[in-house]
């Protein structure tokens, strides 16, 4: 074979294989990215110790999957203004300001405040089974018949805001694996527990799609790593010395379980 042509070919095949691996590239490659995190306390990383100064009582964690998607993707601007506490009324009033036009990611978890998980919890450890019972059953009722209107405004005001951007909407863990020992609440507040968060998470994922956004559900992930189950621990179960931080993941919980889901769903 002649020199010329072996050269003509070499340039062929070269370019062949640039080309596949133009394709393998996602048409928005994440380097380039300018991500905003967009949620409550599962985003922010209350629970994950190693808050930032900057967050106060938001509890920004640099443990939390945003911030740990900051880390490992590097994109090219990143802001949390996730925040304990917030509510879809709190996201639109304070947080949809951090985005733009020139947004290009979007995380978010939000819900559970509209629901009163915190109170739930606080209900079913002080009052027993039958309250319990109660007080989930009424937040699943709120849930509903309110929830899904609360988020799709929430979705709205995102797309409004960064009309451009991929929008990652990130459930919630269910809390108890059933079916094994374990001490507190009975049997029957755990499952009822459980099925108040399912419940939640089916709402949001529905939302989430209606809205034509993604849906990363951690559930799954979970498992075998939830409270009453007989792997690590991935949420804090009642801490009497820091309510604050309780059924809330931990730094593993963020690093093992929210983060790789979110990755894998965000690109």
């Amino acid at each position: 074979m002649r020199k010329s042509r072996l050269v003509t070919l070499a340039v062929s095949l070269a370019a062949s294989v640039g080309a596949t691996f133009a394709l393998a590239v996602p048409a928005q490659a994440a380097a380039t990215d300018r991500y905003v995190a967009l949620g409550d306390s599962y985003a922010s990383g209350v629970g994950a110790d190693n808050y930032t100064s900057e967050s106060g009582a938001c509890q920004r964690s640099n443990n939390a999957y945003p911030a740990l998607y900051n880390t490992n993707i590097r994109p090219a601007s990143y802001r949390s203004v996730a925040c304990s506490g917030a509510t879809t009324t709190d996201v639109i009033n304070n947080q949809l300001s951090a985005l733009s036009s020139t947004t290009t990611l979007v995380s978010i978890t939000i819900g559970g405040n509209d629901v009163g998980f915190a109170n739930i919890m606080t209900t079913c450890v002080l009052y027993g089974e039958t309250e319990c019972v109660a007080a989930v059953q009424a937040a699943e009722n709120k849930a509903r018949a309110e929830l899904p209107g609360k988020l799709a405004n929430v979705y709205n005001g995102i797309k409004t805001r960064a009309p451009s951007a991929r929008v990652v909407v990130v459930g919630y863990p269910v809390f108890y694996q059933l079916g094994t020992f374990c001490v507190g609440l009975s049997a029957t507040s755990r499952a009822k527990i459980n099925e108040g968060i399912n419940l939640v998470d089916d709402i949001i994922r529905t939302a989430a799609t209606s809205a034509g956004f993604k849906f990363a559900d951690v559930r799954s992930i979970f498992v075998g790593h939830q409270l009453c189950s007989y792997g690590e621990k991935w949420l804090h179960a009642l801490n009497y010395l820091n309510i604050g931080i309780s059924y809330h993941p931990t730094a593993a919980g963020q690093a093992g379980g929210y983060y790789p889901v979110f990755r894998s769903v965000a690109g």
